[in-house]
């Protein structure tokens, strides 16, 4: 619940009650009474929310009279999840870290990587009452989220991100910040291009009214584009054991690519290309020939078994500065540092086997009494120690490999009308997921030009090519599912700029047989800890797992702070001995 209140410059500040920072604006015009209401359209007023049914009209209605009415915001209220068991669980080790004990001697903790998992480790190490040393390679935050801003001061952004409901730590890192307004939340919808039928889109949509899982059947019977009746029935029979077996039989699946799960449980392979093609390449960015089933099934159990589980939102503006510095600041408020451009080029050890420091790329040593390594799993790989290489719990790395992904940003002369204020499954073969950002995202905003960015995948064969073969090859996709508008000769909407950005190595790639390879938080050498979505998690590769493994990465630390401080009174008297 939250109140609005209206002044006269025709702005509504819709304020939260748990949270007196966070508010929601909506701008609107008074030149004509009969479109006032629209400006209230998925506000609350006065404890009565109003709607209007048909957002794609208004949007259509506002492009062609644009003078007389411009609505700001169009994103719809934050869904319920406060009460959700998995909230509640992650609020509860939130809350762990503000109220333990206040340790003695605080420790120095040195973290490597300022992505959402060495920003989240760091934060709730702060939260404990310890001094995180937050370093990075780049000049810029963020990891797997980073953005860059380019001469004409538009942002090009690492990857497409999705905030789902589903995401429980996350949810609640934002609220922690004071900055839940910046998740600009869209309607429960999941939206699919049509191939076979170029400019039409296939919707699943989950109604309000019905709790989960209902919401989610009553979605996929609701929509009879993509599967015939017959194939949802043999679809649901092969999940059937999912959902008996609940999480053993999940994890057993982890042997199975998705097409094998497939022809072993009787689903049609209409069900593949239809939907998991879609699905698989958005988890992992690779096809279902590939992906482990395991990974879907976590999917799907954790975006079922709520309501709002499956709800997305976006950003509403560029991570680097909206989500990363507000954690960077509260590190910073706690006692804690972040240096950038300070990249790890080696870990020392001692003659035990344990580390003694670190040591940058520019010579400095950077000293800590406990370690952490929150890079990406491939780049850990290149600065492990000799020594580590044949301990078991190092050595089942080497099965953990980076995918290759390619993030393309396309500026157009004009305002596209065939796309949505939503993420879009573009089901194409080189693409996964689209969104035209100038209308989803309030930074990125623009009333007369469109940019869409797209997520090309799989790219192992183009990561290597050239920005004008990849483009020409966005441009034919995108021709098909723009066909009025976009034409791969560019006689109809032009390219006014673009940027493609190339991540050889991103989240790990989820095949068959990896999920005993990944590495719990706390490693079998004293005072070495491990931090990133590829660690032991229940979220699989995602920003919520990263944030999940931060926070138990920061959990094991403050578990073992007995630990250290027994360990350094005990160097202490050595030392005393030998004086």
């Amino acid at each position: 619940m939250y109140t609005t209140t209206v002044n006269f410059s025709g702005i509504v500040h819709a304020k939260y009650p748990w949270n007196s920072h966070a508010t929601r604006k909506c701008s609107f015009c008074l030149d004509s009474e009969r479109r006032n209401f629209l400006a209230f359209q998925s506000c609350d007023s006065l404890g009565s929310q109003l709607r209007i049914l048909n957002t794609c009209h208004v949007r259509r209605k506002q492009r062609q009279d644009t003078s007389h009415l411009r609505v700001v915001c169009m994103d719809y209220p934050r869904p319920e999840l406060e009460s959700t068991v998995n909230f509640l669980e992650a609020a509860a080790l939130s809350s762990s870290f503000r109220t333990s004990t206040r340790p003695s001697k605080p420790l120095q903790v040195v973290i490597a990587g300022a992505g959402l998992a060495g920003l989240s480790t760091a934060k709730y190490l702060a939260d404990a009452g310890h001094k995180p040393i937050l370093l990075e390679g780049r000049d810029v935050l963020g990891g797997k989220v980073a953005a860059w801003k380019d001469k004409d001061g538009d942002w090009y952004e690492t990857g497409l991100h999705i905030f789902f409901g589903a995401y429980p730590n996350m949810q609640n890192l934002f609220g922690e910040l004071g900055i839940n307004d910046r998740l600009q939340w869209k309607e429960h919808s999941m939206i699919f291009a049509m191939p076979n039928k170029p400019g039409q889109f296939s919707r699943f949509d989950f109604p309000e009214v019905l709790p989960a899982p209902l919401n989610g059947i009553w979605a996929i019977l609701k929509n009879t584009d993509m599967l015939s009746w017959s194939e949802k029935v043999r679809f649901a029979i092969g999940l059937l054991p999912a959902m008996v077996g609940g999480q053993a039989y999940v994890e057993a699946q982890d042997g199975l690519t998705v097409k094998e799960w497939m022809k072993r449980q009787g689903v049609p392979d209409r069900v593949n290309d239809e939907v998991f093609v879609a699905m698989s390449k958005a988890l992992n960015f690779i096809n279902p020939d590939e992906l482990s089933m395991q990974c879907i099934l976590i999917a799907l159990n954790r975006f079922l078994q709520e309501k709002n589980g499956s709800k997305m939102a976006f950003l509403d503006g560029n991570p680097p500065e909206r989500l990363c510095m507000p954690i960077v600041d509260h590190i910073h408020s706690k006692g804690g540092e972040v240096r950038l451009t300070s990249r790890i080029q080696k870990i020392e050890l001692n003659s035990d086997g344990t580390v003694k420091h670190f040591v940058l790329s520019n010579g400095n040593v950077i000293e800590g009494d406990v370690y952490v390594i929150a890079t990406p799993v491939d780049i850990f790989k290149l600065l492990l120690p000799q020594d580590w290489k044949e301990i078991p719990y190092f050595k089942r790395l080497e099965k953990l490999v980076g995918v290759p992904v390619i993030n393309v940003h396309i500026w157009f002369d004009r305002k596209l009308k065939n796309t949505y204020d939503h993420l879009l499954f573009s089901r194409s073969p080189i693409l996964s997921v689209y969104a035209d950002m100038s209308l989803t995202c309030k930074e990125y905003y623009d009333p007369n030009r469109s940019m869409l960015e797209l997520v090309f995948a799989p790219a192992e064969e183009w990561i290597s090519r050239s920005d004008t073969e990849i483009i020409d090859a966005t441009m034919k996709e995108l021709a098909k599912l723009f066909p009025d508008e976009i034409s791969v000769d560019q006689t109809k909407a032009k390219i006014l700029k673009y940027h493609i950005v190339r991540t050889p190595r991103s989240v790990y790639k989820t095949v068959p047989n990896c999920e005993p390879c990944r590495p719990l938080q706390r490693s079998p050498i004293e005072g070495f800890y491990l931090a990133g979505d590829y660690t032991k998690q229940k979220y699989l590769a995602s920003m919520e797992g990263a944030v999940l493994s931060g926070k138990l990465c920061a959990q094991a630390i403050v578990q073992d702070y007995d630990l250290f401080v027994s360990r350094s009174k005990q160097s202490s008297r050595t030392e005393a001995t030998v004086a």
